[in-house]
């Protein structure tokens, strides 16, 4: 009975500490600022579009989520509404990765937590002509 109440609040800690976790970005302009723009409506690419200029670049990390992939799922979020904040409508992304970001100790059992980086160039893509 008691090993069972101590999984409960393990398993409780952990959802505590993965609803606690948030992301975070950066924007750094490197080149002209434009009107801000609505994060839903920002575009990633992986390769680069025919006709675009570089606004900036943008980083963002996740630990939230469940899994790998809900990590990513934020971390992009936060990509995009980064590069919509300095007028951007798309990302060239150039790097997705995974980094530590330390852990937790819950009744003796060390709980790692890793986070999920993506980084890019922000830019403002021309409509095709």
């Amino acid at each position: 009975m008691k090993k069972s109440i101590n999984v409960i609040i393990l398993i409780i800690s952990a959802f505590i500490l993965v609803a606690c976790a948030t992301a975070n970005g950066t924007a750094l302009v490197t080149g002209t600022q434009r009107t801000a723009t609505n994060p839903e409506s920002v575009v990633i690419y992986t390769e680069a579009p025919e006709n675009y200029e570089v606004i900036g670049i943008v980083t963002a990390s996740s630990d939230s989520g469940w899994t790998e992939q809900e990590s990513l799922d934020y971390a992009m979020a936060e990509l995009k509404k980064q590069a919509a904040k300095i007028g951007a409508n798309a990302v060239l992304l150039e790097s997705v990765g995974t980094s530590s970001s330390g852990g937790v100790i819950s009744y003796g059992i060390y709980i790692p937590i890793t986070a999920q980086n993506v980084s890019g160039k922000a830019i403002f893509v021309f409509d095709k002509q």
